[in-house]
């Protein structure tokens, strides 16, 4: 299932991109969805990773990556250095998400940012019913054990996109079954029921 999910996420992430481009991909972790670009989409990618136990993988995969902290290195990447910059599931995990996004942006021509939605009408449950932090595919750990830090939900991000007037070229919805496009008519009813939130932003 969870194979299936990021399949799913990393399509959508391909097809948002245009070939013989340039890519950063921020926190890529193993090289998973790095991997699933170079195959799938005729374009340049590196990565730039903080584990060495992920950037040895990326290595042994014959990936291009940089070890670094995004949150503390980004500003040693010249402005509009890429054409892209993809942030897949890992914008709630900084100490400072508004910093670390303003950086993408100067990086990148373009940013793709991809987040487990808060908002997803299963983690509502969750706390109305049950009163626990949820536990759900796309966010698997425990309170007590999860790397996320700032929580947001599909609404917050387009919302703050709004307010810091950057441009949204589109938002992708996914739901258990399907992909959907999100727009400010559809944002309600896609917030609840959008378990991840895809964000082409630039």
């Amino acid at each position: 299932m969870k194979n299936l999910k990021m399949k799913k996420e990393f399509k959508v992430i391909a097809d948002l991109l245009t070939n013989n481009t340039r890519v950063l991909d921020v926190g890529c972790g193993d090289g998973s969805l790095m991997d699933f670009l170079a195959r799938e989409k005729n374009i340049e990618v590196r990565g730039l990773e903080l584990e060495k136990q992920n950037v040895q993988e990326c290595i042994y995969k014959g990936l291009t990556v940089i070890q670094g902290n995004a949150e503390t290195e980004l500003h040693q990447f010249p402005d509009q250095s890429f054409d892209y910059v993809v942030l897949s599931q890992t914008l709630q995990a900084f100490y400072n998400p508004d910093k670390v996004l303003k950086e993408l942006l100067r990086i990148g021509k373009s940013v793709v940012v991809s987040i487990p939605n808060f908002g997803y009408w299963k983690v509502r449950t969750s706390l109305l019913f049950f009163g626990k932090m949820p536990v759900t595919n796309t966010l698997p750990n425990k309170w007590y054990d999860t790397p996320n830090l700032h929580m947001c939900t599909i609404k917050d991000l387009f919302n703050y996109c709004d307010n810091q007037n950057l441009n949204i070229k589109k938002v992708i919805g996914i739901s258990e079954n399907k992909t959907s496009v999100i727009n400010k008519k559809n944002l309600e009813l896609k917030n609840f029921f959008s378990k991840l939130g895809i964000f082409l932003i630039g």
